[in-house]
Order: structure tokens, then C-alpha cells, then sequence
């Protein structure tokens, strides 16, 4: 069965605000102070400084532009000496906006070759679908039709060919082009160099086992230069059962044994241990009322979702002081206060002064992030996008278009609140452009990896449903991404729609995530690569020595496909280890605070309740976070799990 995209009603067509928003509490800016703050009779104005928003500069975005060109094979060359040969300059590296303002003259060159950019067609196109149908058509895996019932989820799609995957299935799957199998004496590939633009090998995923995947004829490949355009191996899933193998028909050549009962389905637990959720600390109108039950593919509990909140504030905050360093600060900052692996918050006592010259904190982030500064969950885009999918969910329910997306952002998010890909859409939507044409117009960062932090919502109140988590990801993230974009939600949402469920391993939660991603993409390669480099290595740092001399060179830090290739590697390599995950991900740099939130929420729900996470962790966050989101700010996380776990079972 098919899966499609939900039917739009005519009023759903064309944008149109709100009539109304939720009371509560909103967080403001606070008014300027400073010595022209009010001015009297006589005083000399200041002299003003250019705004300089960032992600917006046309001047910026044409660099952008031509590095995405040169990533998707696109022939950009002719545009690209134009641009320089008029004094245009290559994108920032780290920063969202270059100094100074381009002059005038060069900035309409910008808008223009922007323009001229947009035309080219990628030779990887037919790979890489933006389209639900086209994704599920490339998908040979997909795990079933999405928002399916329980007797439906567990059956075999067998008029596509496809495997069904809930949370108990911990089989492995084969891709269109071979039926081979890994068992357990099996070798692992060791990917040495990298995923490339061209690369076609299919997907691999493995289980706890770390079993190798095979080639056509069934023997395990040992490739220590990575997978290549002519790379036709076929690979193999394996989960916890570790003997599973699937046949060229689709069907599961063996089953795993039943998982123990959850012992937390039935309450839940603050991260102090005593019984949660208690009172809640939103106001009124912003407690949504419990919606009637549906009987969930697998049932969740509130325990599980508090754990997932804590554990996606905890990665995230972890990452906050070190976001935009490089890996040597990074190492070096921690490894100064003897923290090295990443196994507790970074801080600045003990740190040589002239350590921190050389690396200074993020200065946005540090006064609120170090350890000896921590006083709850501070405002993050990272915990942002889940409140609003939150209250996306309590407006419209499952059936929630994009439109319905964009007018909540434009009713309830700060514009100066977003970054990159959806700062683009934001203003485009302003422009009165229709998504999802607001993800492709002059957005160079429609492959970055803002979808895939907006996606954890969708995959908590899925469990056990990998396929309806990916499918409601897709309609949030098309309104700011296309392609491999798209894809770090879809894969993200799914791989926590199993991990809520309660009865799968991470191994097999991101074996499930691969499943809803065609098996050609980039992305699917990145996730391969990761997960054979975390199986291949037996310290991390060597992980990410191997991911960085692969993608960072070519690939800016806030890319989706080297943020995912380290966020899978962190996982793997940690298998389930709560301070491991996230300390993983936030060590391998890049984009820190998003891949240490992703990897925070899907080992919280593997955690299973806020009582598994070690309290160094969660009693800093005092059960609240800030936010600018209406309604949601101080809030406590029990409560938001509560909140969630209502929408978990909405109809």
C-alpha cells in the first residue's frame, strides 16, 4: 500500500493567518541601553551600523549556492567566474554574513546568478526525490503504509514488495539488489575515504552483531577506500536478534524473540526520582485537553518521553559553548580539565588563559552552557522546533498541511529566532511565496540540517510507526528543505519512531530510519559510512578523524550529510549508552548542538525514563527550559512529556 501525501482542503491551498493564538507569557528582547538610549534636546545621534542579518546577504547566499552546485554535480563554472571576476567573494566559513556590504552593483549581480543557479539540473536528481510517492518508490525497504493500525503495520507490504518494520521487528533488510545476507561470523566493511557526490552503493545497517554487508554474490566486502560510483554491493540490516536476513521477496527469514515488559509504562519519574509529571507550570491555554485515545502501533509511556526531552536538552546544552570551534579547540578545551572522552559539561575553570584566546566559547552560548553556570534549559533553535511541532500537533492533529506549518511560524516564531534554511523560507513566505516553493527559492541551505532538528516530535508520538513518523516529518520539512534535506527528518523521525516504541536496539532504530531513505541518496551513504566507521574503530576520535578527512573539506559545518554521517557514527559507536551518545556527537564538532540533541533524544528514549540518566545531567536543567515559543516558557520537561504523550495517542 502506497503511502501519500495528506489531501489539502481548498481552504488549505493558499496561506492565510490565524484568527487567534494561545495566552501566555512572551519572551521580548529587552529595550536597548546604552548612552543613546534616550535622547534630549542637543544630543548628537549615534552613527549607525549596518543590521548585517545573517543567512539573508544575496552576497552570501551566491557562495553558498555555488558550493551546493559543485556537491550536486551541477556544471556552475561559467556563473562562478562571473561572480569573482565582478569581486564577489566566496561564502563565509563559519559565520552567517560577511564583512562588509557588498556595494550595490554587486549584490544585484548576486540575485541574478542566484537565479541563473536555480536552472541548472543535478545529475543526481532522479536519486534524490523531494516528492513523498517518489521517496517511497525509491524505498524498497519502506517500512508500510504510514498512520496504519496495529494489524496493518505488522503485515508485509506485499504489493510492493516491501517489508513492514514496527518496533519489534529487528530484522534485517536487503536493498533491490541483491538478497544477501550478514550473520554473525560475517566482516565488517571498513569505508576508509568517504562517501562521494556519485557514490551509488546501497545501504548498509547493522545490529549489535556489527556484521558486514555483502556484495551480489553473498561475501563480505572489506573496501578500505569507501564506496564509489560503481559500487553495487548490496547490504544487509541486521537488529538485535542478530540472524535475521531478508529474501529478494521481502519476506523476514527470521523473527526475534519477544522483549521483556517495560517496567515504566505505567508512571512517571522526575529526574530527582520522585513521581512526575505533577503540577504543571504552563498556563492555561496552553494545556492541551486529552484528545480520545487511539491504540498506538505500540504503545509509549510519559516516562519514556521525559527521559527523550531531558536527553534532547542535555545534548544540546553539552554542545552549546563549543558550537562553531574547530575539532581541535574542541579537544583541547576538554581534554584541559581532564574531560576527555566527553563524559560530563565543559567548563572553563582550570582552562589556560591562553587556551581560551586560541578557542574562545561561543559567545552567545557560554554564559549559559558551562557547568558553573547552568541554571536550567536555556532558549536553543534545538528546543525550539520541538515546542512548536508540539503545538502544531495540539491545533491541527496528524492531518496538518505545510500551510498550516508556515501560518503557525508565522503566528508564533520570532523571526529572528530562525536560521539558515528556514530564516530563507521565513522571509520568503513574507515575499508571499507558496511553500514548498519556499524551500527552493534562493536557498543554498535547502540540504542543511534544520529539518532533521525539527523532526523529533513527529518521531515520539509515532511509536512503533516509522513509516507515519517519516511521512508527517516530510510535511514539516518541505516547507525549508528539498532532497537530502528532507531526508534527515524522514530518517530521523522514523529511527525515533522505533526507539519510542521501547523494543528495539539504537542499531535497530537506525536501521529502521535507513529504510524511509532512498538507498541511493547522499544521505543514505553518509549514514552508511558513519555506521561502518563506529563498527571499523575502536577508539572514536579515530571515527572522527576519518569522518572530517571525508566531508570537511568540501562540506560546510552546518550540512546535513556530515552531521548525519557523525550523528550515526556517535550512536553506533556508543550502542546506547546514554553520557556515550551524547558525548560522541558533540566531541565529533560540527554542528554540536543539534547532533548532541538528536543523539540525547533517541538514547533518552532507548533510556526508557528519566531515572537511567545520570543525574549530573539532568539536575542542572532544574525541570524548565526558556523559550520564546508562546505558552511554553519555563515549562518543565514532565510536563512536556505529558503533553506529548497526549499526542502520542490522538486519532
Amino acid at each position: 500500500m502506497s503511502v501519500h501525501p495528506a489531501r489539502e482542503r481548498p481552504e488549505d491551498r493558499r496561506l492565510r493567518p490565524a484568527r487567534g493564538r494561545p495566552e501566555g507569557p512572551r519572551v521580548h528582547p529587552p529595550q536597548a541601553q546604552g548612552p543613546h538610549s534616550l535622547q534630549g534636546p542637543g544630543t548628537r545621534p549615534p552613527r549607525d551600523r549596518p543590521v548585517r542579518l545573517t543567512w539573508v546577504q544575496p552576497e552570501d547566499l551566491v557562495g553558498h549556492e555555488l558550493r551546493q552546485a559543485a556537491l550536486d554535480g551541477r556544471d556552475a563554472g561559467e556563473i562562478e567566474r562571473r561572480w569573482y571576476a565582478a569581486g564577489g567573494a566566496p561564502a563565509p566559513d563559519r559565520a552567517g554574513a560577511s564583512e562588509p556590504p557588498a556595494p550595490a552593483r554587486l549584490r544585484a549581480l548576486a540575485g541574478q546568478l542566484l537565479d541563473e543557479l536555480a536552472l541548472l539540473e543535478s545529475p543526481l536528481a532522479a536519486d534524490e526525490p523531494t516528492r513523498l510517492d517518489q521517496i517511497i518508490a525509491a524505498c524498497p525497504q519502506w517500512p508500510g503504509p504510514a498512520e496504519t493500525g496495529p494489524a496493518e503495520t505488522g503485515q508485509a507490504v506485499a504489493d510492493r514488495g516491501g517489508t513492514a518494520a514496527t518496533s519489534r521487528d529487528r530484522t534485517a533488510t536487503a536493498d533491490q539488489s541483491s538478497p544477501a545476507a550478514a550473520g554473525r561470523n560475517g566482516t565488517a566493511t571498513a569505508d576508509r575515504n568517504g562517501p562521494t557526490a556519485t557514490d551509488r552503493g546501497s545501504p548498509t545497517v547493522t545490529g549489535q552483531d556489527r556484521t558486514a554487508a555483502t556484495d551480489q554474490d553473498g561475501t563480505a566486502t572489506a573496501d578500505r577506500n569507501g564506496p564509489t560510483a560503481t559500487d553495487r554491493g548490496s547490504p544487509t540490516v541486521t537488529g538485535q536478534d542478530r540472524t535475521a536476513a531478508t529474501d529478494q521477496d521481502g519476506t523476514t527469514a527470521a523473527a526475534p524473540a519477544q522483549p521483556p515488559a517495560d517496567p515504566h509504562r505505567t508512571d512517571t519519574t522526575h529526574q530527582g526520582g520522585t513521581p512526575g509529571p505533577g503540577p504543571s507550570r504552563l498556563p492555561a491555554a496552553a494545556r492541551a485537553q486529552p484528545p480520545l485515545a487511539r491504540d498506538p502501533v505500540v504503545p509509549t509511556t510519559p516516562a519514556r518521553l521525559h527521559a527523550a526531552w531531558l536527553g534532547r536538552a542535555v545534548g544540546c546544552l553539552l554542545g552549546k559553548p563549543v558550537e562553531k570551534l574547530p575539532l581541535a579547540g574542541i579537544r583541547a578545551l576538554a581534554r584541559a580539565t581532564g574531560n576527555w572522552p566527553l563524559a560530563t559539561w565543559f567548563t572553563a575553570r582550570g582552562v589556560p588563559a591562553e587556551l581560551l584566546a586560541a578557542y574562545p566559547w561561543n559567545r552567545r552560548s557560554a554564559p549559559t552552557s558551562l557547568a558553573e553556570n547552568i541554571d536550567g534549559m536555556p532558549e536553543d533553535d534545538d528546543l525550539n522546533y520541538p515546542l512548536l511541532t508540539l503545538l502544531l500537533l495540539q491545533r491541527h492533529g496528524r492531518a496538518f498541511t505545510t500551510a498550516d506549518l508556515a501560518r503557525l511560524w508565522l503566528d508564533e516564531l520570532p523571526a529572528g529566532r530562525t536560521f539558515t534554511a528556514e530564516r530563507i523560507a521565513y522571509g520568503n513566505l513574507l515575499a508571499g511565496v507558496e511553500p514548498p516553493e519556499t524551500a527552493r527559492l534562493r536557498n543554498p541551505f535547502r540540504e542543511w540540517i534544520g529539518a532533521q532538528i525539527r523532526a523529533d516530535v513527529h518521531g515520539w508520538t509515532h511509536p512503533g510507526d516509522p513509516a507515519g513518523a517519516a511521512a508527517q516529518a516530510h510535511r514539516d520539512a518541505v516547507l525549508t528543505h528539498t532532497g537530502n534535506g528532507v531526508y534527515g527528518a524522514m530518517f530521523t523521525a522514523a529511527a525515533l519512531a522505533v526507539a519510542a516504541g521501547g523494543e528495539s536496539d539504537v542499531h535497530g532504530c537506525l536501521a529502521a530510519g535507513l529504510r524511509v531513505v532512498p538507498p541511493r541518496s547522499r544521505y543514505a551513504h553518509a549514514i552508511r559510512f558513519g555506521i561502518e566507521t563506529a563498527r571499523t574503530e575502536g577508539e572514536f576520535d579515530a571515527v572522527v578523524d576519518r569522518l572530517h578527512a571525508a566531508y570537511g573539506a568540501t562540506h560546510h559545518w552546518v550540512h546535513v550529510l556530515p552531521n548525519a554521517a557523525l550523528l550515526a557514527a556517535a550512536l553506533t559507536h556508543a550502542d546506547g549508552d546514554f553520557t556515550r551518545s551524547v558525548g560522541n556527537a558533540v566531541s565529533g564538532g560540527w554542528d554540536t548542538d543539534s547532533n548532541g540533541a538528536t543523539a540525547g533524544s533517541l538514547a533518552g528514549l532507548l533510556a526508557g525514563t528519566p531515572a537511567a540518566l545520570p543525574d549530573h545531567w539532568t539536575a542542572p536543567l532544574k525541570n524548565r527550559l526558556a523559550t520564546s515559543v508562546p505558552g511554553y516558557d519555563q515549562a518543565g520537561f514532565d510536563t512536556l512529556a505529558a503533553l506529548t504523550h497526549q499526542e502520542a495517542l490522538r486519532p
